[in-house]
């Protein structure tokens, strides 16, 4: 049993100190810098030491209870730095994935459909001049770059304000077209019969998309910091920058292996909840209809 513990808490103390207190120190420290510096000495390095020697030369600091007591302090402050971060990046995480009813939501969502159909009509010129070519491994190369340039906008036409909503939403718009289910009813169904290593890898993946979100919220964090010490304003465009690219993966992921999984196992949810036999081939949409019944019940 202590061999147990002792790995848990190992395990414990490794994640707080990987989630918490390092990225909370860093931020703690930066603004440090920032806040001694200033915009005019920003690079002033001699300004820092001084500052510094100043500290470390006050008669408190050379007792061991104050000493102690600061690295507590600084601790906790580190903590508290990161378990903001963390609600943020919650926050945003949320804002990526919402529904378009506001009028900014509106709006975005509009703009990305407008350019989305641009895309999708460059695409079928491009398709429909390919038929009779005289060069069609040009005509290939281009319409691969129209598809690209498109799925950055959406797999689909954008019904969302951000690209990892409508990631999401295909997924869902192409399980109700291939089963006539409704994803939102049928996914906490599928995820109760769902073999290990295939839980183990969308929740690999939702945690990466919630990592991206959390650096998203330390890229706000550095550009409120840029209004006293501007150097942080790289730190910021940098962890956005990573952010962005990390959450885009992450997402088409995620929705790739839940697709997945709802074509592997949706035979088998649909025999555990009696409508269909162990024989029967995968289920259409009768068998989708009733099972978004089924599973909506009275709503």
């Amino acid at each position: 049993m202590n061999p147990l513990l002792a790995t848990l808490g190992g395990k414990l103390a490794e994640r707080w100190l990987n989630l918490l207190i390092l990225p909370g120190g860093l931020f703690l420290a930066v603004t440090a810098v920032g806040t001694t510096l200033g915009h005019r000495d920003w690079h002033d390095v001699d300004r820092l030491r001084t500052t510094l020697d100043t500290l470390a030369a006050r008669p408190a600091l050379d007792r061991p209870g104050t000493g102690a007591l600061l690295l507590a302090l600084v601790l906790l402050a580190a903590t508290a730095t990161s378990l903001a971060a963390q609600f943020l990046g919650g926050a945003i995480e949320r804002y990526w994935l919402r529904f378009g009813r506001d009028p900014l939501s509106r709006a975005l969502t509009a703009r990305r459909a407008r350019r989305w159909q641009y895309l999708d009509a460059r695409f079928e010129e491009a398709v429909t001049a390919s038929y009779g070519g005289s060069d069609p491994a040009g005509t290939r190369a281009r319409i691969e770059d129209l598809a690209e340039a498109r799925a950055r906008v959406a797999m689909r036409r954008p019904t969302r304000p951000t690209w990892y909503g409508d990631r999401v939403q295909a997924t869902a718009d192409r399980v109700d077209a291939a089963y006539g289910v409704d994803l939102a009813a049928l996914w906490p169904r599928l995820w109760l019969i769902l073999p290990e290593p295939a839980v183990r890898q969308i929740q690999s993946s939702h945690d990466s998309f919630t990592a991206a979100a959390r650096l998203a919220a330390w890229a706000v964090a550095y550009a409120l910091l840029a209004c006293w010490w501007w150097p942080a304003t790289l730190v910021a465009i940098g962890c956005a920058t990573v952010a962005r690219s990390r959450a885009r993966d992450a997402m088409d992921a995620l929705a790739g292996l839940i697709e997945a999984a709802v074509d592997v196992h949706v035979r088998e949810l649909a025999e555990r909840v009696g409508l269909t036999g162990a024989d029967s081939a995968v289920p259409g949409h009768e068998v989708g209809d009733r099972m978004s019944e089924l599973f909506r019940k009275a709503e």
